[in-house]
C-alpha cells in the first residue's frame, strides 16, 4: 500500500493540474461564444462579426485580463488606455461601411486590436494606426507583426493629429474623445470617406459618425459611450 499511495498521489495532481489548465481555455471558449450571440441581436454587418471573430482578442490585453478578453467590457491595457469593449468596437467598424481596398486612418492603436480588426475589412487597402504612448505603440506593433497583419503600419504620433502624410483616407476612427469635432481629421478625410468619433467631455461622450460630402459634413449620432480622452492637439489638456 505505501509503494501505491505515492503513484496515487503524483496521478491525481498531474490530473488536478490538466484540469486547472484547461478552465481557462473553457472560460475563454465559453465566453467568446456568448459574446457572439450577444452581438449578433444588435449589430447587423454580418462581415464585420466575422472579422472580429478572426481576431484574437485575448492577445491584445495583459495576461492579467486574459480571462476576461471576451467580456463584453473595457478593460485596461496599461498606462491608462483600454481595450474598447467589443460592442463600441463592432459599432464603430460597421457604422464606417468599409470597402476591401479603403485607406483607413485610426487616432489611438492602443493595444491595437481595433487596427486589427480593421485590416479584416480592407484586405486589399491598408490601416495606418497612430499612438502617442511609445510602449503601447511598440507593443501594438509586435502584437500585430506576429499575427501577420501586412496592411497595418502602427506610428508614432506626433504634434500633429492624425497622419496627413498619408494624404486622404476613406475611413477614420478616433479611438480617444475629443472636446470637439477635429478639423484637422476632417480636412484628411476624402470625398466620401466617413469618420467615427467620441465627442463630449471627459466623462460622458457621443459616439458620432461624419460623412463628408462635396458641400461639407454630416453628422449621424451613434449612442453614449466613454473613452478615455484624446490628448494634444484638438484634445485635453494633459494637466487636467
Amino acid at each position: 500500500m505505501s509503494l501505491k499511495t505515492p503513484l496515487l498521489a503524483t496521478v491525481c495532481n498531474a490530473i488536478f493540474q490538466w484540469m486547472a489548465q484547461q478552465e481557462p481555455g473553457k472560460k475563454l471558449h465559453l465566453d467568446r461564444r456568448e459574446l457572439f450571440i450577444s452581438l449578433r441581436r444588435s449589430i447587423r454587418s454580418r462581415a464585420v462579426l466575422k472579422a472580429m471573430e478572426r481576431v484574437p482578442r485575448e492577445l491584445f490585453v495583459p495576461t492579467s485580463e486574459r480571462l476576461n478578453a471576451y467580456m463584453n467590457v473595457a478593460l485596461a491595457v496599461g498606462k491608462g488606455q483600454t481595450i474598447s469593449q467589443p460592442y463600441i468596437v463592432a459599432l464603430i467598424t460597421e457604422a464606417l461601411r468599409l470597402q476591401p481596398t479603403d485607406r483607413v486612418l485610426e487616432v489611438g492603436a492602443g493595444s491595437g486590436y481595433q487596427a486589427a480588426v480593421l485590416a479584416e475589412l480592407v484586405p486589399d487597402g491598408n490601416v495606418v494606426t497612430v499612438e502617442l504612448i511609445l510602449s503601447l505603440a511598440r507593443r501594438a506593433r509586435g502584437i500585430l507583426d506576429d499575427l501577420g497583419y501586412k496592411n497595418v503600419v502602427v506610428e508614432d504620433a506626433t504634434e500633429i493629429l492624425g497622419f496627413p502624410g498619408g494624404g486622404q483616407y476613406d475611413a477614420i476612427v478616433v479611438s480617444a474623445a475629443a472636446p470637439s469635432l477635429p478639423r484637422s481629421l476632417a480636412a484628411q478625410l476624402a470625398v466620401g470617406g466617413r469618420m467615427v468619433v467620441p465627442v463630449g467631455d471627459r466623462d460622458r461622450q457621443e459616439l458620432i459618425c461624419v460623412l463628408r460630402t462635396g458641400e461639407g459634413v454630416s453628422f449621424r449620432m451613434l449612442g453614449p459611450c466613454r473613452f478615455v480622452p484624446l490628448l494634444g492637439c484638438e484634445g485635453f489638456p494633459s494637466s487636467s
